[in-house]
């Protein structure tokens, strides 16, 4: 039986490196972002190259939620890297109950730093985190799991740990292979790739945490201060 594994995260959260990891192993199949064109299309919200992401997808929730849960899979495990954000109040969120969920989150200041360096502005609705606690409330109740969550500064400082950690409470096998990948784009990346990816394009694996300079305007602290409730009723989840 496949693993639909669901991971839920918000943009700038190492979240494509993490699709690197699963895509690298021999028995996994990605997919990136699966409700992007969806919530563009419900929200008018206007993101780089907007056109092109909502003609690469179905803007129909359902019949996205339908191919995650049901549609024929050979892998063993099937990864879905989700932004929580995209989950918009019009999706009903029964079909999560078919899935196995994580959670991979990020201290807002560093969200919000990094965030800035791809688009000229931010609200806390761009990065997700608040969205992200009550969606692991909501999962939760949903599905019954006890779902982990996993940092992204650990995952930096020891992907070792923490990945074998994930896959232990999983019930699958960790593998050397999720540690490093080969350089260079994929055909599983969104459409949105050109604008985003370019790092992780390089990379070979996880880059070594480096604590950085998280000096923010006025306007974009007060978005991270707006999320710090969010990211730390989170916190008390992790796994390791």
């Amino acid at each position: 039986m496949t693993l639909r594994l669901a991971m839920w995260s918000g943009p700038r959260n190492i979240s494509t490196a993490m699709m690197r990891a699963w895509e690298n192993r021999a028995d996994c199949v990605v997919v990136d972002e699966p409700f992007y064109a969806c919530y563009l299309n419900t929200s008018g919200v206007r993101h780089p190259m907007h056109d092109d992401v909502v003609a690469s997808q179905s803007t129909n929730w359902q019949e996205v939620a339908d191919d995650l849960t049901d549609s024929p899979c050979d892998a063993a495990v099937f990864y879905q890297k989700h932004m929580t954000h995209h989950m918009l109040p019009d999706v009903n969120l029964a079909w999560t109950r078919k899935l196995t969920h994580c959670f991979l989150i990020r201290d807002p200041f560093e969200v919000v730093r990094s965030y800035r360096q791809k688009r000229e502005s931010v609200t806390p609705d761009d990065i997700g985190i608040v969205r992200q606690a009550a969606l692991y409330a909501e999962l939760t109740q949903l599905t019954g799991q006890d779902i982990p969550v996993i940092d992204a500064r650990q995952v930096l400082m020891n992907p070792r740990a923490v990945l074998e950690a994930l896959c232990t409470v999983l019930g699958i096998s960790f593998t050397e292979t999720m540690l490093h990948w080969p350089a260079g784009r994929r055909a599983s990346d969104g459409v949105w790739a050109p604008h985003w990816y370019q790092a992780v394009e390089q990379s070979t694996g996880f880059a070594a945490y480096e604590p950085r300079d998280s000096v923010l305007s006025p306007e974009d602290a007060a978005v991270a201060e707006a999320s710090l409730a969010s990211y730390t009723k989170l916190k008390g989840h992790l796994l390791v």
